[in-house]
């Protein structure tokens, strides 16, 4: 069976809807193109696969209704035409799903939901029960009340960490493009659609640093992100035309649409899923070559003795970055120690702990259990 095939056998699966797909150029609402996929959703839906719908457009809607040409750059002018496109948006998801039998539920989430463990397991919960009412959740990131600390940034990424807490079968992210290409072909008239991709490598990520339209917060590079959370946890994801007939039912019966990022073979535990990605990492430690090796190569602890310094100002049971001497984050995960205690067993060894610290609870700084390693 092809990898295209393994999606016939979805039975969860996370639809994002961006802005682009919503609207039209000008930012007014494509109404044919939203009736079009609520019509596949419901559809879909009554073939006993459960389906999460991540919403842009609420920001889009709003400046829309208030006359805007552009979205506002200031946080409080964006959060008022979230108040205002928010409610219209869902009345027309309800009015349309309804003409189906359908019924849907309104998820306004933030960061914040995500960040801290109980909060998370409480989003997972909420989720597992609306879609065992048989209800279809329409989700979106709570622009109203959210700040610049605590956003998401993207929809993309919103909808790539639903996928890994409800532990979906696929992400389904439709945009106006046909999928990952080997350039911009705006630009580039010998650029390529790249129908599958095993690997997000440094070429594809240089490519991909373009913005959406006027009304949308994303790009081909907040999709890569996305790509690479949904890779590293074992899920599918695919990047499709929404403007392709049938696209959705098409992907799902495994066509050859879009881009398909194909996940590694195994599912990430829960508890690791929620630290590579549903945490923010609240400073950070270097390591050295050895340690690096032992983490990547060895899936070992993270010892004092392979830090190098702490960076931050963290406490114990923390979410922390590890970062090679270059820089670069190669793992995170829960640490057993304050930065300000790293910074005293930085480069020491585990059995100096208690007489340096005058105790010692652990001998790692990071256990293997508590730690994600990029991969």
């Amino acid at each position: 069976m092809s990898r295209r095939e393994l999606l016939k056998e979805c039975r969860r699966v996370v639809i994002k809807i961006g802005t682009s797909t919503l609207t039209h150029s000008n930012g007014q609402l494509n109404l044919r193109r939203i009736e079009s996929l609520v019509r596949e959703i419901a559809d879909l839906h009554n073939q006993d696969i459960e389906v999460l719908v991540v919403s842009s457009g609420a920001i889009g809607v709003g400046a829309t209704r208030m006359g805007y040409k552009r979205i506002p750059k200031t946080m409080p002018e964006k959060q008022a035409l979230a108040a205002i496109g928010q409610g219209a948006l869902l009345h027309l998801y309800e009015k349309l799903f309804a003409e189906y039998g359908k019924t849907v539920a309104q998820v306004l989430i933030t960061r914040d939901d995500f960040d801290e463990r109980l909060r998370y397991l409480n989003a997972t919960n909420a989720f597992l029960a609306i879609l065992s009412m048989k209800v279809i959740p329409i989700i979106n990131e709570n622009d109203t009340v959210v700040v610049e600390e605590i956003k998401f940034g993207d929809n993309d990424t919103l909808s790539a960490l639903v996928a890994g807490v409800v532990d979906a079968d696929l992400l389904l992210i439709l945009s106006d493009v046909d999928g990952l290409f080997s350039n911009d072909p705006r630009v580039d008239r010998n650029a390529h659609l790249i129908s599958e991709v095993e690997e997000i490598t440094e070429e594809m990520e240089k490519h991909s640093r373009n913005r959406g339209s006027s009304f949308s917060s994303g790009g081909m590079h907040t999709k890569l992100k996305a790509a690479r959370m949904c890779m590293a946890a074992g899920i599918p994801m695919v990047i499709a035309n929404s403007a392709e007939e049938n696209v959705i039912r098409r992907v799902v019966e495994g066509e050859q649409l879009g881009t398909l990022f194909i996940p590694r073979g195994e599912r990430m535990h829960a508890r690791k899923k929620w630290i590579a990605f549903g945490s923010v990492t609240q400073g950070a430690v270097v390591v050295d070559a050895g340690a690096q090796q032992a983490l990547l190569e060895r899936g070992k602890s993270l010892l004092p003795s392979g830090v190098i310094r702490a960076e931050g100002d963290f406490e114990r049971g923390a979410i922390i970055a590890v970062l090679n001497e270059q820089g670069t984050e190669i793992a995170r995960g829960i640490v057993n120690y304050s930065a300000e205690e790293i910074a005293q067993i930085a480069g020491r060894k585990s059995t100096e702990i208690e007489k340096i610290l005058g105790s010692k609870d652990y001998d790692e700084v990071i256990h293997r259990n508590n730690l994600w390693v990029e991969e």
